[in-house]
């Protein structure tokens, strides 16, 4: 394992299998034979115990899990509850792509692509800074003109717009 412990490797496939992983099949992504990944397992489970973590590993079905401590749940649930609040309706979502693919886009431009109103979607979409004002249209009226934030490039994953996916893919499936 080229400039990575083992225990480092055991730590991250555990942590990303979300079930128990047996010790066989930790011993064939590692190549350490099967008493060296329980020893490193063992070694794990014990570092996060020492350190109070809100993380532990179980021995579950013949194999490993990382799991959270019971003492945890009320903060999961918490935090579960204010997530939630975090996901995006129908039509947030398809008024976020318009301004994501059409910015600086005013709120009645957005409405006519739509062929609705948009009130409530551009609203949560700036409680949730996704989107912001980025100024005012030339035009009779200036109208705002709304524009994606720094946060809507992490929510996506995105490092500049750019990223985004060209729209004709997305016309090409709508045909098809």
């Amino acid at each position: 394992m080229e400039n990575v412990s083992p225990k480092s490797v055991i730590e991250v496939l555990l942590f990303i299998a979300g079930e128990p992983v047996s010790v066989s099949s930790l011993s064939k992504a590692t190549g350490l034979n099967e008493s060296d990944v329980r020893q490193t397992v063992n070694q794990l489970a014990s570092e996060f115990k020492d350190r109070d973590s809100g993380i532990l590993i179980a021995e579950i079905a013949d194999g490993y899990q990382m799991l959270t401590v019971p003492e945890m749940s009320l903060w999961i649930k918490k935090f579960k509850n204010i997530n939630q609040s975090n996901k995006l309706s129908q039509p947030a979502l398809e008024t976020l792509a318009i301004i994501a693919y059409k910015q600086p886009i005013t709120k009645v431009e957005i409405d006519q692509l739509r062929g609705l109103n948009s009130d409530g979607a551009v609203k949560s979409l700036v409680d949730k800074h996704l989107i912001k004002i980025i100024g005012k249209k030339e035009t009779p009226g200036r109208p705002f003109l709304y524009g994606t934030t720094k946060e809507f490039l992490q929510y996506f994953g995105l490092k500049n717009l750019s990223d985004l996916p060209p729209i004709n893919d997305f016309l090409k499936e709508e045909a098809a």
